[in-house]
């Protein structure tokens, strides 16, 4: 059976603030150890449910995001909240493909053109030939028109300009871009914009 959905499942620290996303196999191993509960509301009034409590409501949920077992049907959570766990986590998010674009808004950062992820690539903005390192210092979102024409050179030999430097992004900035880009109408009541906005000092 097929657990995955797109936008996976939003985990809050036990002070209800949103630490991470998880896969929604991972949702329902917290929930059913008891180390974490089901979040739902309507935004302003919001309800908790652990796991025989929330397989109970869910029998009568007629919706497709849920998924059947041998014995009963459940609802597939969108929030939950866990019961012990108070830090927010200092990770570092990993140097993808998929990460770059999403750091970068899937905007070319030579002509600013916002394209599909299949229009764009990963330009190494020194050529690793120069010594250019993959690192997210030296990457960026490039469209395939500027990254032929930039070719195996550097910005300013190919007289194009970055539209901003390229930085290693910070943890809670981009989960608020994934959250933003991503995630159903429900996560967003559990963040404070200005707060996940905040650059943070190591």
């Amino acid at each position: 059976m097929e657990l995955a959905m797109p936008q996976g499942v939003l985990v809050l620290n036990r002070f209800w603030q949103a630490v991470h996303i998880c896969s929604v196999r991972r949702a329902f191993s917290l929930l059913y150890m008891g180390h974490a509960q089901v979040v739902e509301g309507n935004g302003q009034d919001f309800r908790t449910f652990d796991f025989n409590s929330w397989r109970d409501l869910s029998q009568s949920y007629e919706g497709e995001d849920a998924m059947q077992t041998i014995s009963f049907r459940i609802r597939i959570p969108r929030v939950i909240v866990l019961m012990l766990f108070d830090r927010i986590p200092k990770k570092e998010v990993k140097l993808t493909r998929q990460n770059v674009f999403e750091r970068d808004s899937f905007t070319c950062q030579y002509c600013g053109a916002n394209k599909d992820r299949r229009d764009l690539n990963i330009d190494h903005v020194i050529p690793r030939d120069q010594g250019g390192t993959t690192k997210w210092e030296n990457v960026v979102c490039s469209c395939i028109p500027c990254n032929t024409r930039k070719g195996n050179r550097r910005p300013h030999e190919a007289s194009m300009k970055l539209i901003r430097k390229p930085k290693r992004p910070k943890l809670r900035t981009f989960l608020n871009v994934q959250i933003s880009r991503h995630g159903p109408e429900t996560w967003r009541h559990f963040l404070d914009l200005a707060y996940w906005n905040v650059e943070l000092s190591d």
